[in-house]
């Protein structure tokens, strides 16, 4: 596991490169943290520096966003409203997760049974009023 705290929202892009660098090609990342932790808004950091240029938001109410990046499609997902597996399935969530495109998922722990074997988990940590910590971790590698 690897761990990076920051103090401003003013870091994340650097910590945004430093995950792809762990990431080491996996495509696929789940993002925990309470509410307001600070996922979208670094899902967004993200989604720069794989060079997406679209206005990047959270798909509360679509579930999933796709955003066009020179990597190809991203799938940015947030199951937080997700009543039932099934809605996940109503989506076609599989052609999404094993794509071998990005996919980001927020609120993974709605859909834990779905998820790919091999993944990245990034949790994120409330530590202060704009301090945060960063937990990066592979899992199934």
């Amino acid at each position: 596991m690897n761990s990076i705290t920051i103090n401003s929202l003013n870091e994340l892009p650097n910590v945004a490169e430093k995950l792809l660098h762990f990431a080491n090609g996996e495509r696929f990342f789940v993002f925990e943290g309470d509410m307001a932790a600070g996922k979208t808004t670094f899902i967004k950091a993200l989604c720069q520096a794989l060079g997406i240029t679209d206005v990047v938001s959270s798909p509360t109410f679509s579930i999933v966003n796709e955003y066009d990046s020179v990597a190809g499609p991203v799938y940015h997902f947030d199951f937080y409203r997700l009543k039932n597996l099934q809605e996940a399935y109503d989506i076609g969530y599989e052609e999404y997760f094993y794509s071998g495109s990005y996919c980001l998922v927020e609120w993974p722990q709605k859909v834990e049974e779905l998820l790919p074997d091999r993944y990245i988990k990034v949790a994120i940590s409330i530590t202060g009023s704009e301090q945060r910590r960063f937990d990066l971790e592979h899992i199934g590698a």
